[in-house]
């Protein structure tokens, strides 16, 4: 495997189809081997899930969005959230992706949460944020709140995901 550089995520970004869709700005997103996603909207948890091991009982909690202030923020209290992101991606059969969260997050006591991003998938994903400041925490709208980066495989993948979150939040 081999992390892609800014210069090759730039090829793929404006390639066909694109590998991320929706930026915010491009220029600010590309980092030196990631692309930043950014923050589209926060909501609470509502309920429990569940999952098993062939996801014949797996239940994903209910949910409701936060209101942003007539500026852009939400105050965030200590807990668990989940954030959806303004980018789509893309990603081949020849990569896979994982992400990390910026460290001004991490400095500032949040965490995200993120699963891998397989090769073919498609779609508006969602991490989870842990506020655990005991202040809480402040975020806006369109914030640039995880890193994610590309590895390219040393060979496309049969199939690709086809998991349940497929085409989600698109």
């Amino acid at each position: 495997m081999t992390l892609l550089s800014r210069k090759e995520l730039r090829e793929r970004i404006l390639a066909k189809p694109p590998l991320m869709e929706n930026m915010v700005d491009m220029e600010t997103q590309l980092q030196p081997n990631s692309v930043e996603m950014t923050l589209q909207r926060v909501e609470v948890m509502v309920g429990a899930g569940a999952i098993d091991f062939d996801n014949s009982c797996r239940k994903l909690p209910l949910s409701r969005s936060l209101e942003f202030d007539e500026d852009g923020w939400l105050f965030l209290l200590p807990g668990t959230y989940k954030v959806i992101f303004n980018e789509v991606v893309n990603i081949p059969k020849d990569l896979a992706a994982i992400a990390r969260p910026r460290s001004t997050m991490l400095r500032c006591g949040v965490n995200i949460g993120t699963a891998v991003w397989d090769s073919g998938y498609r779609g508006r994903s969602e991490s989870m944020l842990v506020v655990h400041n005991p202040e809480g925490f402040n975020l806006r709208k369109n914030a640039r709140i995880i890193q994610l980066l590309f590895y390219e495989l040393q060979a496309e993948v049969e199939g690709g995901y086809k998991g349940q979150y497929q085409y989600e939040n698109i």
